[in-house]
């Protein structure tokens, strides 16, 4: 697994940006990223706020990985947080946008979407990049 930590201007500049292999794997090192910014750079959140970011930010990776991108890619995780919000951004190279699947308590997976609608109550969506896409979610500080 490579999990690469991209430069910022400054120790404590935001946004903070980590590379990602395209493997499930990379969802862990992404949620330990997102722990560890949040209890550095705004360490007043509170563990509801953060647990919903690790939740939010393991969805939006698996989803990368499992549909935006191809073995040997990289998935960028773009995070901005402060005392108000946090701001998860998942950028990959395919540019087919996410689609909600009808609701089935049968399926064991395909739900990542509807847990972001729950979670984030209208404060998440999809921006075309020049090579690709992202898709991020804001969490609203609780």
């Amino acid at each position: 697994m490579r999990a690469l930590p991209a430069p910022a201007s400054s120790p404590s500049a935001s946004p903070h940006v980590l590379l990602l292999a395209s493997e499930p794997q990379s969802v862990r090192a992404a949620r330990e990223f997102v722990r560890e910014h949040l209890e550095k750079h705004v360490p007043d959140a509170s563990s509801g706020h953060v647990d919903t970011c690790l939740l939010v930010t393991s969805e939006l990776v698996t989803n990368s990985v499992r549909y935006g991108s191809e073995p040997g890619d990289l998935v960028r995780l773009v995070l901005d947080a402060d005392d108000a919000r946090t701001r998860v951004e998942v950028h990959d190279p395919v540019r087919r946008r996410p689609r909600r699947r009808p609701e089935s308590a049968l399926r064991g997976h395909g739900r990542g979407l509807l847990i972001l609608d729950t979670l984030c109550a209208g404060r998440w969506g999809v921006s075309d990049r020049p090579m690709g896409k992202a898709v991020w979610a804001e969490v609203k500080a609780t």
